[in-house]
């Protein structure tokens, strides 16, 4: 079951789909009438259905697993109000965080199996949220940005920030940026926050992405691994673009990620209450 539903931050209207896990009885995730939870924070300017249904079919993937999953649009994008950008990187923290009160406020989602996951700008702010927000758990990033402000920048042009820095503000595709927007993305190291997540992780990234670089997959994963804590698993998904436009990208970025969820889950379980 889905329902499209709204969630109230400050005076912006933040709009939603919530996906509801299969019945008890096919569930895979469900553990003592409490089921796990999946945040999906999107990319730069994107929206909660992901280009070629990316996140929508993914969420259904999930939820046929025994996940609740909560795809939002951030503010100015979709069907949300605001602004995209207001505020910058900090606000679309704080959004995520305000989607992850509504979610756990859910009583029968298990608030020990969280997860978030975020694609291109999307994997940056999970991983920024995560460091400050001990409620995650785990974190799938999906061709995650690792440098904001130069890949952000290599997106929208050099002629779009001059534009921004020389007249106070700057079109692109039809979004309104401010300088404040480029300096909260060059405030925000995502590498440097690495540390304070010590949950599990896994990675994903096609190998023909040619927006955000796949040499990014392996350094985070080599930055995860130096951790004293939290496991790290990386996937390069064979031919896959940027947003795993291909049918046969799809499913193997969808199977991989519940597959590797899914040996998560086992393999807390062996381990619990094991020390070394």
């Amino acid at each position: 079951m889905e329902r499209a539903i709204t969630i109230q931050h400050g005076s912006i209207e933040l709009k939603a789909t919530l996906h509801y896990p299969a019945t008890a009885g096919e569930q895979t995730g469900n553990q003592g009438g409490h089921c796990p939870l999946i945040v999906i924070c999107h990319g730069f300017i994107g929206s909660r259905i992901g280009v070629d249904r990316l996140f929508v079919n993914a969420s259904r993937k999930f939820a046929a697993a025994g996940y609740m999953v909560l795809r939002f649009d951030y503010a100015g994008c979709g069907e949300s109000t605001g602004d995209y950008g207001e505020g910058g990187l900090d606000s679309l923290i704080e959004q995520t965080r305000v989607v992850l009160d509504y979610a756990l406020d859910i009583d029968y989602v298990d608030i020990n199996r969280v997860s978030l996951l975020g694609h291109s700008l999307g994997g940056a702010v999970a991983l920024l949220t995560a460091a400050q927000d001990r409620r995650v758990k785990t974190l799938l990033l999906w061709s995650a940005v690792a440098h904001p402000f130069n890949d952000i920048l290599r997106i929208v042009g050099q002629n779009t920030y001059d534009d921004a820095v020389r007249y106070g503000t700057a079109d692109y595709m039809g979004y309104t940026f401010r300088p404040p927007f480029f300096d909260s993305l060059a405030a925000h190291q995502p590498f440097a926050q690495i540390r304070k997540f010590s949950g599990d992780v896994f990675l994903a990234h096609g190998t023909s992405d040619r927006v955000i670089p796949a040499d990014y997959c392996s350094l985070y994963q080599k930055l995860f691994w130096m951790r004293t804590y939290g496991q790290c698993d990386m996937e390069h998904i064979f031919q896959a673009d940027h947003t795993y436009s291909s049918g046969e990208s799809k499913r193997e970025l969808y199977d991989k990620t519940l597959n590797w969820l899914n040996y998560s889950e086992k393999r807390k379980r062996e381990w619990h209450n094991w020390e070394i």
